[in-house]
């Protein structure tokens, strides 16, 4: 699905990659490629392929439509709080990054969780 620039959606990538190896990487350009406006988080890098990187969810300043997430449990735990904060309209769980407490967490503050895979969900026209 393209979104089109009179209708952009901020999509926030929680464990971006400057790796172009890595999903989370390939995530940020598909998603920028499919009109979306796309805010990478990490702390160690300033752009992702172009696109500058926020350090932290609590810089991230838009509304966000979708937040996908590719930090593992670990790493999500101690964010859950940023999330909740964040109020995302939707978080995706990218593979390998699925974590009951965070999910419901989210649930029981009212925002979607979806355990799927953002790369696939653009390509099938399910994002």
């Amino acid at each position: 699905m393209n979104f089109s620039d009179q209708d952009p959606r901020v999509v926030v990538v929680l464990g971006a990659s400057q790796n172009p190896d890595r999903y989370s990487h390939r995530a940020v350009l598909e998603l920028a490629a499919h009109g979306c406006r796309v805010l990478p988080v990490n702390p160690a890098v300033t752009e992702i392929g172009g696109i500058p990187c926020v350090p932290s969810l609590p810089e991230v300043c838009s509304p966000v439509h979708t937040l996908s997430i590719y930090v593992g449990p670990a790493r999500l735990v101690p964010l859950i709080g940023s999330v909740l904060a964040l109020s995302p309209g939707r978080v995706i769980l990218n593979p390998g990054t699925e974590c009951p407490e965070a999910e419901s967490a989210f649930a029981e503050a009212g925002i979607e969780c979806v355990r799927g895979c953002t790369l696939v969900m653009l390509r099938s026209g399910l994002f």
